[in-house]
């Protein structure tokens, strides 16, 4: 039986590396490499116990190298470079086959309910699979906070020269900024805590960025001109909710993107009285011919040399996975997003 390294939680703060089988494709799968997998805000929540702990091999921010193709996958072949959507679906029922696979009944979360990528090698079904050419490989791991947020945007109508607020700037706060951007937002107001996070908001394409201990500022400068869409990023237990619905224009709409680990706080009398719009954002799919990974490596393709400098402030390898959540978990140490780099 062949063997390789992986990750486990063994208790909240607790991670220890391990051999385990390395697994083999089966029909339509393929099995990568890993080249980096990146900490995700979510894997921050279960690492302090504010969430159901994996029991299989974390990790879900994903890229890496085609290791073995299974049996039917004519996509790919060994060698090629990917980046990978952190669900596995079942790719036969209703919803997979209208580009829906995020609603599947029968979906895997990776790194959550199947083994996911702080190991040497991840087996995937080939269509959760997209080619980024020679990108670094953790650059190319950014492709799925950055398809979380192109989703979100996407779906929340944004329209081009619309006012949007983005609460919030971590990895996925970040990733908003730049979705929205791109997705045409006429100008970006954004909160942040750390001056790591305040420096690569204004950078990645946010116009003015407040200290989110300062709502009182944030609403004046919300009141200057309508704000048309709210990204809210932070989740856990945050009351962020009250500051997006108070910041919304009559009629305007929330995204929620940030994971929330318990119940919140809910505005629900100003939400009536502005006719707001709520839209909740679970990972991305495919509409038409494009799925939300495709937009995320053109974008990556054209802004990633920038962009993965910007976002990619510290690598570790496997061995020292500990300490690299220790990095992650304390944001004093200049830390945006913290990557596990593959040998």
């Amino acid at each position: 039986m062949a063997t390789m390294r992986a990750a486990f939680a063994r208790g909240p703060g607790r991670l220890v590396v391990e051999e385990t089988e390395r697994p083999t494709p089966g029909a339509g799968e393929v099995v990568l490499k890993i080249g980096a997998c990146g900490i995700c805000g979510s894997d921050l929540h279960w690492y302090h116990d504010q969430m159901m702990i994996p029991q299989v091999c974390p990790g879900h921010e994903i890229a890496g190298q085609v290791a073995m193709a299974g049996p039917g996958v004519t996509a790919f072949k060994e060698g090629d470079r990917v980046s990978v959507e952190g669900i596995a679906s079942c790719g036969e029922c209703r919803n997979c086959v209208t580009g829906n696979y995020h609603f599947c009944q029968r979906i895997g979360i990776v790194g959550m309910t199947i083994p996911g990528g702080y190991a040497e090698y991840l087996k995937i079904p080939a269509r959760h699979c997209f080619a980024v050419g020679n990108m670094d490989f953790a650059t190319a791991a950014l492709s799925e906070p950055l398809g979380v947020a192109v989703h979100g945007v996407r779906i929340s109508g944004l329209e081009i020269g619309q006012r949007v607020l983005v609460l919030g700037a971590g990895t996925i706060g970040l990733m908003a900024i730049v979705a929205a951007r791109a997705g045409g937002a006429g100008e970006i107001l954004a909160t942040a805590r750390r001056p790591q996070q305040k420096k690569a908001a204004l950078a990645l394409g946010a116009d003015r960025v407040f200290d989110d201990t300062d709502e009182g500022a944030l609403l004046e400068a919300a009141s200057e001109s309508p704000i048309d869409l709210v990204v809210e990023s932070v989740g856990g237990s945050a009351t962020t909710l009250d500051t997006a619905v108070a910041a919304c224009r009559p009629g305007g709409t929330i995204c929620l993107l940030g994971v929330y680990t318990k119940s919140v706080g809910f505005p629900a009398i100003f939400t009536v009285v502005k006719e707001l719009t709520i839209k909740g954002s679970f990972v991305y799919n495919r509409t038409g011919s494009r799925a939300d990974f495709d937009v995320v490596v053109d974008l990556l393709r054209r802004h990633g040399e920038r962009l993965g400098p910007m976002m990619v402030t510290h690598r570790y390898p496997l061995a020292k996975i500990d300490e690299a959540f220790k990095t992650a978990a304390d944001k004093t140490s200049g830390s945006i997003k913290v990557t596990i780099i593959g040998s």
